[in-house]
């Protein structure tokens, strides 16, 4: 568990909210065609967004998730992660429940990594040069985050599809987001089916918002 906490604070840390792209970069087709250009395009912009926000910094839950909904759901595939996170047991859910997990589990992606989102201030990000050939529809751009001194390394991992590049997991300090849950989740359909992943996944985000009062 100390894992995935520092898994996901260096999530907020790094804007690894910029899992998307706002207005402004949708409308510059140069950078949004490349998947490194639209990774340092949303981080930036994200970044910038969040730094000059009080209520963000603050830790608003409402604000935060507007900014998810604006500037990472068009350019999210959180469907996939979900996909991921749930491995071998996404063929014992049916579509109404794989949408009832999704959901929830969006919303306790936002809500857990809230409070670090609220610490961004003045790092900074260094995106490395992309490897990839030119045909590759699958690719990871890698970046490091200064935090304080500590530089934190966030991977990016992409798939093109018909609608552009798209983010659906993110490797932070040697571990993939989706397989940071995949256990839980595991364990929670092992116990009682995909309804009680639903349930579990709606008892901790009922628990995280009520520490927000």
């Amino acid at each position: 568990m100390r894992k995935l906490s520092n898994i996901l604070t260096a999530f907020g840390l790094a804007a690894a909210v910029g899992l998307g792209a706002g207005a402004a970069v949708a409308q510059d087709a140069a950078i949004a065609a490349t998947p490194d250009g639209l990774v340092k395009a949303v981080v930036t912009d994200v970044m910038n967004t969040v730094k000059s926000n009080k209520e963000m910094q603050s830790g608003n839950i409402a604000k935060i998730q507007g900014l998810v909904e604006k500037k990472i759901q068009p350019y999210a595939d959180f469907d996939r992660t979900t996909k991921l996170a749930l491995g071998r047991n996404v063929s014992k859910t049916s579509p109404k429940q794989l949408a009832q997990i999704g959901e929830q589990f969006k919303l306790l992606l936002i809500r857990t990594y809230a409070g670090a989102i609220s610490q961004v201030r003045d790092q900074t990000v260094d995106f490395k040069p992309l490897r990839a050939a030119a045909g590759d529809a699958e690719v990871v751009v890698c970046t490091v985050v200064m935090n304080k001194g500590e530089p934190i390394q966030i991977d990016y991992r992409l798939e093109k599809t018909d609608a552009g590049w798209r983010v659906y997991d993110l490797n932070v300090l040697g571990a993939w987001l989706s397989e940071a849950y995949r256990g839980q989740f595991a364990d929670a359909i092992n116990k009682s089916g995909p309804d009680g992943l639903v349930q579990f996944l709606k008892d901790r985000n009922q628990q995280l918002a009520s520490t927000k009062k």
